[in-house]
């Protein structure tokens, strides 16, 4: 493994692992704060942050195991590991939001809305939303310097804690002027906005699992191969990604008066052009003799 490639998974192991220690800390406070006051709001989040415990853990793993090289059994590496861990994430995340859900409206048809409010409910609320953003950020920040989906659905989690956990504080500050409801419908709220955060991350996640091609990466290689002017065609143009990995095959055409050593010198080329702009790609180029010079 290369110098940098272990700096990487060094960099992304280090805010995984304070990711773990930080989700702990907050699934307490909101466990210990929601069971004493009996807030729904805040015991949804209170399991919604158990979940992203379980899914900071989650992605510590992948991220230790996806970085592994290729072997005899994996060609293409490890990468998709952070893929499988990001839907994992993602179906704890809509599981979450059932109960939620389930809870909260039977609270509001049985009117047993009424909770015990306490300063601790604003600590710890408002506590988890400073901790939530320090680590989004940080997350983030890391997700996309390496290109990692595990990290950056856990930056995801984190990030839509902050919004639930705002949600919540309103609806403490609604129940602590009798208004008791507005728990209930704040749980509602959080788990309304899980839910979308959720389809958004599963959603990605099953297209990388699926191989399916993105767009914008095809494009961008297309036109890198449309403006190199001894390629005077090419097909077969084919695109996977494997957690922060692109793997690109395509067949070029290039001038059959060309010797070898010219033809393969090319070959090179493209795959520098290519690997030039999509961080950590691997290209593989197969060159062929042209007749038609007209280009694609």
């Amino acid at each position: 493994m290369k110098i940098e490639d272990i700096s990487a998974t060094k960099e992304k192991q280090k805010v995984a692992t304070i990711s773990v220690f930080a989700a702990i800390a907050i699934t307490l406070g909101k466990l210990i704060v929601g069971l004493s006051t009996m807030s729904l709001g805040i015991l949804s989040e209170a399991l919604h942050s158990a979940l992203d415990f379980v899914a900071a853990a989650i992605t510590y793993f992948a991220v230790k195991i996806s970085d592994k090289p290729a072997d005899e059994n994996h060609h293409y590496g490890h990468g998709k590991f952070e893929n499988l861990s990001a839907f994992i994430e993602t179906l704890l995340l809509f599981i979450t939001c059932f109960w939620i859900i389930y809870e909260a409206l039977h609270r509001l048809i049985s009117g047993k809305t009424e909770i015990e409010i306490s300063i601790w409910a604003y600590i710890v609320v408002i506590a988890s939303i400073i901790i939530d953003y320090g680590r989004s950020k940080a997350l983030m920040k890391v997700a996309k310097k390496y290109n990692s989906q595990a990290l950056e659905a856990d930056a995801l989690h984190f990030s839509t804690d902050i919004w639930s956990s705002a949600v919540v504080l309103i609806g403490l500050i609604c129940a602590q002027f009798g208004f008791f409801m507005a728990d209930s419908i704040a749980a509602l709220i959080v788990a309304f906005i899980v839910i979308y955060i959720a389809y958004r991350l599963g959603k990605r996640s099953i297209d990388v699992l699926l191989d399916r091609t993105s767009i914008e990466t095809y494009k961008k290689i297309e036109e890198i191969l449309i403006n190199i002017p001894e390629v005077l065609t090419y097909h077969n143009l084919k695109i996977r990604s494997s957690g922060a990995y692109t793997f690109v095959e395509v067949n070029i055409h290039v001038d059959p008066k060309l010797t070898i050593e010219k033809a393969h010198e090319i070959s090179h080329n493209v795959e520098l052009y290519i690997c030039d702009k999509i961080n950590k790609c691997e290209v593989h180029v197969h060159e062929e003799p042209e007749n038609d010079h007209a280009k694609n």
